[in-house]
């Protein structure tokens, strides 16, 4: 399936973007690559999901509707504008569904992969949200995530509903699923910090340095070791795989 423009651009722009999406990408591509067969993805939360962008692979977004204040000023869910627009700038989007992780009406071991990026710590119903998780892959599949890393990082998100420590992450995963690996990510300081502003055509100056701090952050974020550094890394990704 041929990519459309936005995703030739998307994908051209993936090594000036914070090392968190590459890394969730990397991972994602690395399932694609492995399957003789075209994946099923399930994306969680993924309405901007740049981390599945171009992936060889029939990608499934589900988000909540967008309907409180606090949504629409963290930019968090989705509506009809958005998943319109998501169906015709990406060519391997499938659908896109309004609805909750927690209670979803999807079908049973349906999907070979589920990516959640930044998601659990918004959900209040944790281990139901992992249980569904773990209902709609099929055997032996895989759910790649990431959350702030409670062990560094203070929570002073209002959505936020907690920020799990390494092992609290691992021992809730460990229940849903057979192998769990969860590490440490994604260095701090100055430069994720200017890496994180956004770009824009009418502030160039703080596009590029944006652009400089994610690069630098990408160099610091691939130091060795740093999967197991709990200080200074600010968050946690962990892929966990169902039994067969």
């Amino acid at each position: 399936m041929a990519l459309t423009i936005y995703e030739i651009i998307r994908r051209s722009c993936d090594p000036l973007l914070p090392p968190l999406n590459r890394k969730v990408r990397s991972r994602a591509l690395r399932e694609a690559k492995a399957s003789d067969r075209r994946l099923s993805i399930l994306d969680v939360g993924g309405r901007k999901s740049p981390y599945t962008i171009g992936l060889p692979a029939d990608v499934t977004i589900i988000d909540l509707p967008r309907e409180t204040e606090v949504q629409r000023d963290l930019n968090l869910g989705v509506n009809e504008q958005i998943a319109d627009e998501l169906k015709k700038r990406r060519s391997n989007i499938h659908s896109v569904i309004f609805g909750d992780m927690t209670c979803s009406d999807l079908p049973s071991a349906s999907y070979d992969l589920v990516i959640a990026v930044e998601v659990l710590e918004h959900v209040l119903e944790d281990a139901k949200f992992v249980s569904e998780v773990s209902r709609v892959l099929i055997p032996g599949g895989k759910f790649i995530m990431t959350t702030p890393n409670g062990d560094f990082v203070e929570n002073r998100n209002p959505d936020h509903k907690r920020h799990y420590k390494k092992a609290q992450l691992a021992g809730l995963l460990s229940e849903y699923f057979e192998n769990v690996e969860v590490e440490y990510a994604i260095a701090g300081g100055y430069y994720r910090k200017i890496g994180l502003r956004s770009w824009s055509l009418t502030r160039p100056q703080q596009t590029v340095l944006s652009i400089f701090g994610n690069i630098v952050n990408s160099i610091q974020s691939a130091e060795k070791g740093i999967s197991g550094r709990a200080l200074g890394t600010h968050h946690l990704i962990a892929t966990a795989q169902k039994a067969f």
